[in-house]
Protein backbone atom coordinates (compact mmCIF):
# COMPACT_ATOMS: atom_id res chain seq x y z
CA UNK A 1 0.00 0.00 0.00
CA UNK A 2 0.92 3.72 -0.99
CA UNK A 3 2.58 5.60 2.46
CA UNK A 4 -0.36 7.92 3.18
CA UNK A 5 2.09 9.83 5.53
CA UNK A 6 4.17 11.35 2.93
CA UNK A 7 2.66 14.83 1.85
CA UNK A 8 5.22 14.62 -0.92
CA UNK A 9 3.62 16.74 -4.35
CA UNK A 10 0.34 17.84 -2.48
CA UNK A 11 2.26 19.49 0.60
CA UNK A 12 0.76 22.54 -1.85
CA UNK A 13 -1.45 21.25 -3.64
CA UNK A 14 -4.27 20.25 -0.83
CA UNK A 15 -6.13 23.00 0.83
CA UNK A 16 -3.58 23.92 3.71
CA UNK A 17 -6.80 23.10 6.60
CA UNK A 18 -6.57 19.70 5.47
CA UNK A 19 -3.55 18.37 6.47
CA UNK A 20 -5.00 18.56 10.20
CA UNK A 21 -7.53 16.47 8.76
CA UNK A 22 -5.47 14.23 6.84
CA UNK A 23 -3.29 13.61 9.63
CA UNK A 24 -5.62 13.01 12.23
CA UNK A 25 -7.12 10.44 9.87
CA UNK A 26 -3.69 8.86 9.66
CA UNK A 27 -3.08 8.59 13.01
CA UNK A 28 -6.98 7.02 13.72
CA UNK A 29 -6.34 4.24 10.87
CA UNK A 30 -2.89 4.25 10.02
CA UNK A 31 -1.72 2.76 6.25
CA UNK A 32 -0.82 0.11 8.04
CA UNK A 33 -4.09 -1.11 8.89
CA UNK A 34 -5.14 -2.65 5.73
CA UNK A 35 -2.66 -5.47 6.55
CA UNK A 36 -4.58 -6.41 9.38
CA UNK A 37 -7.49 -8.62 9.61
CA UNK A 38 -10.65 -7.62 8.49
CA UNK A 39 -12.49 -7.82 11.90
CA UNK A 40 -9.09 -5.36 13.14
CA UNK A 41 -9.54 -3.05 10.40
CA UNK A 42 -13.40 -2.35 11.45
CA UNK A 43 -12.68 -2.14 15.42
CA UNK A 44 -10.21 0.29 14.36
CA UNK A 45 -12.17 2.45 11.75
CA UNK A 46 -15.36 2.28 14.18
CA UNK A 47 -13.35 3.71 16.69
CA UNK A 48 -12.68 6.15 14.68
CA UNK A 49 -15.92 7.21 13.52
CA UNK A 50 -17.06 7.20 17.09
CA UNK A 51 -14.34 9.76 17.61
CA UNK A 52 -15.28 11.85 15.14
CA UNK A 53 -18.95 11.76 15.04
CA UNK A 54 -21.03 15.10 15.40
CA UNK A 55 -23.99 15.86 17.59
CA UNK A 56 -27.70 15.65 16.39
CA UNK A 57 -28.77 18.94 14.80
CA UNK A 58 -31.85 20.19 16.99
CA UNK A 59 -34.92 18.24 15.67
CA UNK A 60 -33.87 15.00 13.92
CA UNK A 61 -34.85 11.99 15.45
CA UNK A 62 -34.13 8.42 14.55
CA UNK A 63 -35.07 4.83 14.59
CA UNK A 64 -33.73 1.63 14.11
CA UNK A 65 -35.89 -0.83 12.13
CA UNK A 66 -35.52 -3.93 9.44
CA UNK A 67 -36.25 -4.68 6.12
CA UNK A 68 -37.10 -8.10 5.81
CA UNK A 69 -35.32 -10.07 2.65
CA UNK A 70 -35.59 -13.16 1.21
CA UNK A 71 -33.92 -15.01 3.72
CA UNK A 72 -32.30 -12.11 6.12
CA UNK A 73 -33.21 -9.04 7.53
CA UNK A 74 -31.48 -5.14 6.58
CA UNK A 75 -30.89 -3.55 9.80
CA UNK A 76 -32.03 0.47 8.87
CA UNK A 77 -31.88 3.43 10.66
CA UNK A 78 -34.38 6.03 9.64
CA UNK A 79 -34.11 9.84 10.43
CA UNK A 80 -36.67 12.59 10.78
CA UNK A 81 -37.41 15.80 11.72
CA UNK A 82 -39.63 16.26 14.82
CA UNK A 83 -43.53 17.20 14.31
CA UNK A 84 -43.14 17.21 10.46
CA UNK A 85 -44.33 15.39 7.37
CA UNK A 86 -41.05 14.69 5.24
CA UNK A 87 -41.54 15.44 1.17
CA UNK A 88 -38.88 13.25 0.19
CA UNK A 89 -36.82 10.26 1.57
CA UNK A 90 -33.57 10.22 0.92
CA UNK A 91 -32.02 6.70 0.53
CA UNK A 92 -28.55 6.48 1.54
CA UNK A 93 -25.82 3.92 1.52
CA UNK A 94 -22.82 4.66 3.48
CA UNK A 95 -19.13 4.33 1.99
CA UNK A 96 -16.26 2.45 3.37
CA UNK A 97 -14.51 0.05 0.10
CA UNK A 98 -18.06 -2.51 0.83
CA UNK A 99 -15.59 -3.93 4.01
CA UNK A 100 -15.87 -1.37 6.38
CA UNK A 101 -18.83 0.86 8.37
CA UNK A 102 -22.80 0.47 9.09
CA UNK A 103 -24.86 2.48 10.40
CA UNK A 104 -23.08 4.31 13.24
CA UNK A 105 -19.96 4.76 10.87
CA UNK A 106 -22.34 7.66 9.10
CA UNK A 107 -24.68 8.82 11.59
CA UNK A 108 -23.73 12.13 12.02
CA UNK A 109 -24.07 12.53 8.29
CA UNK A 110 -27.09 11.52 7.97
CA UNK A 111 -28.75 13.37 10.62
CA UNK A 112 -27.48 16.34 9.28
CA UNK A 113 -28.80 15.69 5.68
CA UNK A 114 -32.16 15.12 7.13
CA UNK A 115 -31.59 18.85 9.08
CA UNK A 116 -30.52 20.53 6.43
CA UNK A 117 -33.44 19.07 3.41
CA UNK A 118 -36.15 18.36 6.10
CA UNK A 119 -36.64 15.37 4.15
CA UNK A 120 -36.50 11.82 6.04
CA UNK A 121 -33.31 9.93 5.48
CA UNK A 122 -33.13 5.72 5.01
CA UNK A 123 -29.22 4.70 6.08
CA UNK A 124 -29.00 1.59 4.70
CA UNK A 125 -26.87 -1.38 6.99
CA UNK A 126 -25.97 -3.40 3.86
CA UNK A 127 -24.02 -6.96 4.05
CA UNK A 128 -20.36 -6.49 3.91
CA UNK A 129 -17.27 -8.30 1.97
CA UNK A 130 -15.34 -10.25 2.57
CA UNK A 131 -18.00 -12.66 4.42
CA UNK A 132 -20.52 -11.55 1.74
CA UNK A 133 -19.33 -11.29 -1.92
CA UNK A 134 -20.76 -9.11 -4.48
CA UNK A 135 -23.75 -9.09 -5.69
CA UNK A 136 -25.20 -9.38 -1.48
CA UNK A 137 -24.30 -5.63 -1.11
CA UNK A 138 -26.30 -4.35 -4.35
CA UNK A 139 -28.95 -6.85 -3.65
CA UNK A 140 -29.24 -5.34 -0.34
CA UNK A 141 -29.03 -2.01 -1.84
CA UNK A 142 -32.27 -2.90 -4.29
CA UNK A 143 -34.18 -4.36 -1.72
CA UNK A 144 -33.93 -1.35 0.52
CA UNK A 145 -35.07 0.72 -2.43
CA UNK A 146 -37.97 -1.84 -3.07
CA UNK A 147 -39.00 -0.81 0.63
CA UNK A 148 -38.71 2.24 0.50
CA UNK A 149 -40.63 2.92 -3.11
CA UNK A 150 -43.47 1.69 -1.09
CA UNK A 151 -44.05 4.30 1.55
CA UNK A 152 -45.01 6.40 -1.09
CA UNK A 153 -42.64 9.28 -0.51
CA UNK A 154 -40.58 10.63 -3.47
CA UNK A 155 -36.63 9.01 -3.40
CA UNK A 156 -33.58 10.30 -3.96
CA UNK A 157 -30.77 7.97 -3.83
CA UNK A 158 -27.59 9.12 -2.34
CA UNK A 159 -24.06 7.41 -1.73
CA UNK A 160 -20.78 8.12 -1.20
CA UNK A 161 -17.52 6.12 -1.82
CA UNK A 162 -18.96 2.51 -2.16
CA UNK A 163 -21.83 3.63 -1.59
CA UNK A 164 -22.05 5.54 -4.53
CA UNK A 165 -21.36 2.65 -6.74
CA UNK A 166 -24.68 1.15 -5.14
CA UNK A 167 -26.99 4.36 -5.72
CA UNK A 168 -25.51 4.34 -9.14
CA UNK A 169 -26.55 0.81 -9.37
CA UNK A 170 -29.57 1.03 -8.05
CA UNK A 171 -30.68 3.80 -9.92
CA UNK A 172 -29.64 1.86 -13.31
CA UNK A 173 -31.43 -1.12 -12.05
CA UNK A 174 -34.23 0.65 -11.20
CA UNK A 175 -35.06 3.08 -13.72
CA UNK A 176 -37.68 1.75 -15.50
CA UNK A 177 -39.99 1.69 -11.64
CA UNK A 178 -43.34 2.73 -11.07
CA UNK A 179 -41.64 4.92 -8.39
CA UNK A 180 -38.33 5.33 -10.06
CA UNK A 181 -36.45 7.88 -8.03
CA UNK A 182 -36.50 11.53 -9.18
CA UNK A 183 -32.91 12.19 -8.15
CA UNK A 184 -29.01 11.10 -7.22
CA UNK A 185 -26.50 12.48 -4.74
CA UNK A 186 -23.34 10.80 -5.45
CA UNK A 187 -20.64 11.83 -3.23
CA UNK A 188 -16.60 10.94 -4.75
CA UNK A 189 -18.04 7.54 -5.87
CA UNK A 190 -16.03 4.40 -6.99
CA UNK A 191 -17.55 3.50 -10.33
CA UNK A 192 -15.24 0.62 -12.49
CA UNK A 193 -13.95 3.57 -14.59
CA UNK A 194 -10.81 3.10 -16.61
CA UNK A 195 -7.97 2.78 -14.11
CA UNK A 196 -5.32 3.62 -17.12
CA UNK A 197 -5.88 6.91 -17.61
CA UNK A 198 -7.23 10.50 -15.79
CA UNK A 199 -7.14 11.07 -11.82
CA UNK A 200 -6.64 7.31 -11.73
CA UNK A 201 -2.75 8.25 -13.03
CA UNK A 202 -2.68 11.64 -11.89
CA UNK A 203 -3.83 10.87 -8.63
CA UNK A 204 -2.70 7.46 -8.03
CA UNK A 205 -1.34 8.18 -4.84
CA UNK A 206 -3.51 10.53 -3.04
CA UNK A 207 -3.39 11.27 0.87
CA UNK A 208 -6.35 8.79 2.12
CA UNK A 209 -7.10 6.43 -1.12
CA UNK A 210 -4.53 5.35 -3.67
CA UNK A 211 -5.12 3.25 -6.71
CA UNK A 212 -3.70 0.37 -4.22
CA UNK A 213 -6.43 0.45 -2.08
CA UNK A 214 -8.68 0.63 -4.95
CA UNK A 215 -7.64 -2.31 -6.08
CA UNK A 216 -7.78 -3.77 -2.79
CA UNK A 217 -10.78 -2.97 -2.12
CA UNK A 218 -12.44 -4.24 -5.66
CA UNK A 219 -10.62 -7.68 -5.22
CA UNK A 220 -12.17 -8.44 -1.43
CA UNK A 221 -15.80 -7.62 -3.00
CA UNK A 222 -15.53 -9.99 -6.14
CA UNK A 223 -16.84 -13.09 -6.63
CA UNK A 224 -14.86 -15.47 -8.42
CA UNK A 225 -14.84 -14.75 -11.87
CA UNK A 226 -16.39 -11.66 -11.42
CA UNK A 227 -16.82 -10.03 -14.45
CA UNK A 228 -15.79 -5.77 -14.51
CA UNK A 229 -18.51 -5.57 -17.03
CA UNK A 230 -21.41 -6.35 -15.26
CA UNK A 231 -23.12 -2.74 -14.09
CA UNK A 232 -24.18 -3.97 -10.49
CA UNK A 233 -20.60 -3.90 -9.69
CA UNK A 234 -19.46 -1.38 -11.99
CA UNK A 235 -22.10 0.88 -13.31
CA UNK A 236 -19.82 2.62 -15.84
CA UNK A 237 -19.63 -0.63 -17.92
CA UNK A 238 -23.32 -0.12 -18.17
CA UNK A 239 -24.04 -0.39 -22.21
CA UNK A 240 -27.60 2.15 -21.63
CA UNK A 241 -27.48 5.02 -19.66
CA UNK A 242 -31.36 6.08 -20.70
CA UNK A 243 -33.63 7.26 -18.09
CA UNK A 244 -31.88 7.67 -15.36
CA UNK A 245 -32.94 10.29 -13.13
CA UNK A 246 -31.56 13.75 -12.52
CA UNK A 247 -28.03 13.12 -11.03
CA UNK A 248 -25.69 15.66 -9.12
CA UNK A 249 -21.93 14.12 -8.97
CA UNK A 250 -19.68 15.51 -6.45
CA UNK A 251 -15.82 14.53 -6.59
CA UNK A 252 -12.56 15.91 -4.84
CA UNK A 253 -9.94 17.03 -7.35
CA UNK A 254 -7.40 15.50 -5.29
CA UNK A 255 -8.76 11.88 -5.71
CA UNK A 256 -8.01 9.07 -8.04
CA UNK A 257 -12.02 8.34 -8.38
CA UNK A 258 -12.21 11.88 -9.98
CA UNK A 259 -12.71 10.89 -13.49
CA UNK A 260 -15.06 7.93 -13.10
CA UNK A 261 -18.00 11.08 -12.06
CA UNK A 262 -17.12 12.95 -14.93
CA UNK A 263 -17.25 10.15 -17.67
CA UNK A 264 -20.51 9.37 -15.76
CA UNK A 265 -21.84 12.44 -16.12
CA UNK A 266 -20.81 12.42 -20.01
CA UNK A 267 -22.90 8.58 -20.15
CA UNK A 268 -25.52 9.98 -18.78
CA UNK A 269 -25.42 13.89 -21.23
CA UNK A 270 -24.70 11.52 -23.97
CA UNK A 271 -28.05 9.39 -23.59
CA UNK A 272 -30.78 12.65 -22.93
CA UNK A 273 -30.16 13.06 -19.59
CA UNK A 274 -29.99 15.60 -17.02
CA UNK A 275 -26.49 15.36 -14.90
CA UNK A 276 -23.50 17.68 -13.19
CA UNK A 277 -19.93 16.79 -12.38
CA UNK A 278 -18.31 19.37 -10.23
CA UNK A 279 -14.92 18.30 -8.49
CA UNK A 280 -14.23 20.28 -5.37
CA UNK A 281 -10.52 22.16 -5.73
CA UNK A 282 -7.85 21.15 -3.19
CA UNK A 283 -9.39 18.16 -1.49
CA UNK A 284 -9.50 14.65 -1.06
CA UNK A 285 -11.12 11.32 -1.21
CA UNK A 286 -13.82 11.35 2.29
CA UNK A 287 -13.53 14.92 3.04
CA UNK A 288 -17.21 14.82 4.64
CA UNK A 289 -15.48 14.27 7.48
CA UNK A 290 -13.80 17.10 7.67
CA UNK A 291 -17.05 18.93 7.38
CA UNK A 292 -16.91 20.60 11.07
CA UNK A 293 -12.90 21.86 10.48
CA UNK A 294 -12.17 22.81 7.07
CA UNK A 295 -14.25 25.51 5.49
CA UNK A 296 -13.68 24.09 2.22
CA UNK A 297 -15.38 20.81 2.79
CA UNK A 298 -18.02 22.48 4.79
CA UNK A 299 -18.81 24.46 1.66
CA UNK A 300 -18.76 21.72 -0.29
CA UNK A 301 -21.02 19.59 2.21
CA UNK A 302 -23.69 22.66 1.69
CA UNK A 303 -23.61 22.11 -1.61
CA UNK A 304 -23.91 18.65 -1.77
CA UNK A 305 -27.17 18.98 1.25
CA UNK A 306 -28.81 22.19 -1.56
CA UNK A 307 -28.48 19.52 -4.36
CA UNK A 308 -30.36 16.83 -2.40
CA UNK A 309 -32.93 19.63 -1.25
CA UNK A 310 -33.50 20.53 -5.03
CA UNK A 311 -33.87 17.12 -6.63
CA UNK A 312 -36.16 16.29 -3.30
CA UNK A 313 -38.29 19.05 -4.99
CA UNK A 314 -38.27 17.93 -8.41
CA UNK A 315 -36.08 20.99 -9.75
CA UNK A 316 -33.03 20.82 -11.21
CA UNK A 317 -30.29 23.08 -9.89
CA UNK A 318 -27.94 23.66 -12.47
Amino acid sequence: MTDKTSRGEYETRLDPALWAYIDAINAWYPPETVDLPIAKQRAIYDRMCRALRQPYPPGVIAKDGLIAAAGRDIPVRRYQLAGSAPRATVLYYHGGGFILGGLNSHDDICAEICAGTGYAVLSVDYRLAPEHIHPAAFDDALAAFEWAAKTGEPIVLCGESAGGNLAAAVAQATRGHPRAAIGQVLIYPGLGGDERSGSYVEHANAPLLSVGDIAFYRDVRSAKRQSPDDPTFSPLRDRDFSGLPPTAIVMAECDPLSSDGETYRDHILAAGGKAWWHEEKRLVHSFLRARTTVPAAAQAFGRIISAIAALGRGEWPY
